[in-house]
């Protein structure tokens, strides 16, 4: 096997592989709060507490994975498109060549 197509089908199965956990665990923890919602802070005596709300995932703890987020914003764009289509087809057009027939 030559070396472009070995890098090429291991490229392809990493992709596919990323695309499968996108599909079955479209959500991942939060980086920045470590899946809590709010980040720790530390007493004077070191005992962790409550910190300030984290803003990256909205207190929620959890954030869409990329390649999730770039699928939904490929089927709004396909469904936009889609809608458009099908809007300019219902629509008659004004300057038709039909002589209307009595």
């Amino acid at each position: 096997m030559t070396l472009p197509l070995l890098a090429s089908a291991i490229l392809a199965l990493l992709t596919l592989g990323y695309v499968g956990v996108c599909a079955v665990s479209p959500w991942k923890s939060c980086r920045r709060c470590d899946g809590l919602g709010f980040q720790l802070i530390h007493s004077r005596r070191g005992k962790p507490r409550r910190g300030k709300h984290c803003r990256r995932c909205d207190g929620h703890g959890i954030r869409i994975r990329v390649g999730r987020h770039l699928y939904h914003l490929w089927v709004r764009t396909y469904r936009t498109g889609r809608a458009a289509d099908e809007a300019a087809a219902k629509t008659p057009v004004a300057n038709s060549r039909k002589t209307p027939t009595a």
